[in-house]
């Protein structure tokens, strides 16, 4: 579903009153805030999508993170998750479901989240995915929107996620990239989200399914702020290019090209295959987050220096009537 979609359908929601509600669906933001005392909020969130690799466990695995990152996002700590599975049981040997909540179970470990349950339902098509709920002062959550003018923009994992993948569903590409793509779409969120916060971190999203342009999209027009983003500057895969120039793309892009189409301004410079990298889909992808520019080299370097080596400085807040994002 494209962003403009998705937004219409929660505008026609009924308007929570509750003043405990902090961060409802108002902003499209990655998670919901709930003020349960003066020091503690509940962070909710739920995710879910079908495989992206053949392997049961490692597609688990992934799904795990994907679900865990809207609450590192926000700068929370996720603390207890359900499972949720769409299973078609005609189809599949119930191993396979075995194998894909076991990697589930066993990245909400590693993340200190407590896997207490779950629900799945008989479907055509298998999903899976976690409800998670996490822990965040009521005062110092963060928002996928709130940078400032002069703040810089900061990405931690590499784009193309969504194009290497599909090509390597249609045999475009050798199997042999795949071990960097779980690798990077394993990768938990939570040392990014440490680092933001440490550095004064304005307002954060996780990169997904609206792509690089699209959820920075919604940074911008929170609070009507104007972006730039160089292109050379943006971490991708090295196959990503290639893959693009072969006609290489999932069905997000698509959508993501026409909700963009007058959010998003490129300089003749900016190739074609650029374009579509940073506005094609991207699974379990890193963090997007601004913060002061006398703060990014330091945030930069522990970043490199903890598990996000490729981590970027790609853009900053400018000068600018309204909402908007300027590509160089």
């Amino acid at each position: 579903m494209a962003p403009g979609e998705l937004s219409h359908i929660l505008d026609n929601l009924p308007k929570c009153t509750d003043p405990n509600l902090l961060v409802g669906t108002e902003t499209s933001d990655d998670a919901g805030i709930y003020r349960i005392s003066d020091d503690l909020a509940l962070v909710n969130t739920v995710d879910y999508f079908t495989p992206i690799v053949d392997d049961p466990y490692t597609f688990g695995a992934i799904a795990a993170t994907n679900s865990l990152s809207d609450v590192y996002s926000m700068g929370g700590v996720p603390k207890t998750a359900l499972n949720i599975t769409c299973w078609p049981k005609e189809d599949l040997e119930l191993s396979i479901l075995g194998d894909i909540v076991r990697g589930g179970a066993e990245k909400a470990a590693e993340s200190g989240t407590a896997l207490v349950g779950g629900h799945t339902v008989e479907s055509p098509e298998l999903m899976y995915g976690l409800a998670v709920t996490g822990v965040v002062h009521p005062e110092k959550y963060v928002k996928n929107h709130g940078a400032r003018l002069g703040d810089v923009l900061i990405l931690t994992k590499k784009l193309g996620i969504g194009i290497l993948t599909t090509g390597l569903k249609f045999n475009k590409i050798s199997d042999e990239i795949l071990p960097s793509l779980v690798e990077s779409m394993t990768r938990l969120n939570a040392t990014a989200s440490e680092v933001m916060l440490k550095y004064g971190v304005s307002a954060c999203t996780d990169v997904t399914g609206y792509g690089l342009l699209g959820h920075a999209s919604e940074m911008a027009e929170g609070n009507d702020v104007r972006l730039q983003i160089n292109s050379g500057d943006v971490p991708y895969f090295n196959d990503a290019p290639a893959l693009v120039a072969k006609n290489t793309y999932t069905q997000a892009y698509l959508s993501n090209t026409k909700f963009l189409a007058d959010k998003v301004s490129f300089r003749t410079s900016v190739s074609e295959e650029m374009r579509h990298i940073m506005m094609e889909a991207e699974t379990s992808g890193g963090l997007l987050f601004a913060l002061p520019a006398e703060n990014a080299d330091a945030a930069i370097k522990e970043l490199h220096a903890a598990d996000c080596p490729e981590a970027a400085i790609i853009g900053e807040v400018v000068a600018g009537d309204e909402a908007h994002i300027e590509v160089h």
